[in-house]
């Protein structure tokens, strides 16, 4: 006899049947259950057998609302930086396609972030939306990058760019670009209409001939006026009281909101997408937040900094010590020094908050160390007994012998709460090799000293803070030797002095 399968049906309502007769045990149901009441940091939650309240529905919405707008605050850090960097140089005069450039170097008067002071800025943000195809023709002996308006790397200039320092004429195409490509050119596909060109040139045959070689040699034009190109507009920013910086707040949000409106909607993920529009951020659509949202926003704004700074002071991610071994309070900027903030895949949320919060552009070329050539950093956010830097008290930082350096180098101290240079009675709050009135140990050591008055004659191996105030410190070393990249070389903690 021929057995017929039972059907499909039957099987299932079997299976239902096999599951309905086991029972479910107290801790399971306790498991998937919520009680009638939760206390929890956000308040007191309250259910009718498992369905919220009214209150308690309203209290979920806010917290989620405002833990979205955190994420978005930190997440963001790039877009809304570069953003702000952009309407404050416009504020001068340095609108976009034009050169904003430190004729007599950066000084504490602008506010950027962690700008330093021994080498020559030349910034462009460049408008591909307005003017279409852009040329770049960039002089010899430069070093720079380009990066998107979400201050992502796309491509470096000049010495490790393609045309490995001789200089060029560079295209860059705006997003969607379907036209004719010239020869001629380097050719760089741009994925944003506002994007970043940061160069710096050296000053090691003086700042003169520096300003020279970008301003006789920097030329940015559309590719449509290349045979009868404008003259290209240079604005001198050294000493200009303005600010670069991203605000807390409401505005955070609105000017990320201009951002998103002004770049094509495939400029970030679907992810990334999904969170601005959750908290009311979408591309083609105005961003008008009720009383109640305005509120959340303002409120995600001060814990996403609060957390930034926690970020930046006791980080929670490996890479991020430069002498792990000793737990030393000098850290770097790029964790483990990538800088696409990824690890096996994953993001590192931390890590690009980490940079983007306390620095700007974003380039390989900022963490490959090559021996010899570059540069490469330590950062001191802490001093030896990992404590916050006091202004009203005396600091000592001991740099050994023979400092592994082809070029020279450099420690700057910034203000904690602009991540800027310190503003003192000193032009500059750097000391560093180049400085004429420094002075070496009979060693070949150096010491240098941070507080609000110099030690008797050590007034050329001292920077001045402010009581009140507290700082932090950046050594930066121009063409680092073996010793330094291999550790073997090492500063000292920067200590109290007692």
């Amino acid at each position: 006899m021929k057995l017929r399968p039972i059907p499909l049906c039957f099987a299932v309502m079997a299976l239902f049947a096999q599951a309905a007769s086991a029972q479910v045990s107290k801790a399971e149901l306790q498991a998937i259950s919520i009680p009638d009441s939760v206390a929890t940091p956000i308040g007191e939650l309250k259910f009718f057998d498992g369905v919220p309240t009214d209150t308690t529905i309203n209290t979920l919405y806010d917290n989620l609302d405002r833990m979205r707008a955190v994420d978005v605050y930190l997440a963001h850090q790039g877009a809304a930086s570069l953003y702000a960097m952009r309407k404050g140089n416009a504020g001068i005069g340095a609108t976009s396609n034009t050169v904003s450039i430190t004729e007599q170097l950066l000084k504490p008067d602008s506010l950027y972030l962690t700008g330093n002071t021994s080498t020559l800025y030349a910034l462009s943000y460049l408008d591909l939306q307005a003017d279409g195809a852009l040329v770049v023709e960039l002089p010899a002996g430069m070093l720079g990058f380009l990066d998107d308006a979400w201050f992502r790397y796309i491509e470096n200039m000049g010495v490790p760019g393609p045309d490995k320092g001789k200089g060029g004429k560079y295209l860059l195409l705006p997003p969607g670009h379907t036209g004719t490509v010239p020869e001629g050119y380097f050719v760089v596909k741009m994925p944003t209409y506002h994007n970043l060109m940061f160069l710096r040139g050296s000053i090691a045959k003086g700042l003169a001939p520096a300003v020279e070689n970008i301003k006789s040699g920097l030329k940015i034009y559309p590719l449509s006026k290349a045979n009868n190109p404008p003259t290209t507009k240079f604005v001198d920013f050294s000493g200009t009281s303005y600010n670069t910086l991203v605000t807390r707040g409401l505005s955070f949000y609105e000017g990320l909101n201009q951002v998103v409106q002004e770049e094509p909607i495939d400029a970030i993920g679907p992810e990334m997408r999904g969170t601005l529009a959750a908290i009311g951020i979408k591309k083609g659509q105005p961003f008008k937040p009720d009383a109640r949202m305005q509120k959340l926003l303002i409120e995600a704004a001060d814990i996403g900094a609060a957390t930034a700074r926690a970020i930046t002071y006791q980080p929670r991610i490996d890479g991020v010590e430069i002498y792990p071994d000793t737990h030393s309070a000098w850290t770097m900027g790029y964790a483990s020094k990538n800088t696409s903030f990824e690890t096996d895949g994953a993001m590192s949320p931390d890590a690009r908050a980490l940079f983007l919060y306390n620095a700007t552009g974003v380039t390989p070329a900022m963490a490959t160390t090559h021996v010899g050539a570059g540069s490469d950093y330590g950062i001191a956010y802490l001093d030896s007994n990992k404590k916050a830097f006091d202004g009203s008290k005396t600091y000592k930082l001991h740099l050994p012998p023979n400092v592994p350096v082809n070029d020279f180098w450099a420690v700057t101290i910034y203000d904690t709460q602009t991540r800027s240079l310190l503003q003192t009675s000193q032009e500059f709050p750097t000391a560093g090799s180049q400085d004429q009135g420094i002075e070496k140990n009979a060693d070949g050591s150096y010491d240098l000293y941070f507080g609000p008055k110099a030690p008797a004659g050590k007034e050329g191996n001292w920077l001045e803070t402010v009581p009140g105030k507290s700082w932090f410190a950046i050594l930066r070393m121009y063409g680092p030797l073996e010793s330094w990249i291999d550790k073997s070389w090492r500063p000292s903690e920067i200590e109290p002095v007692k």
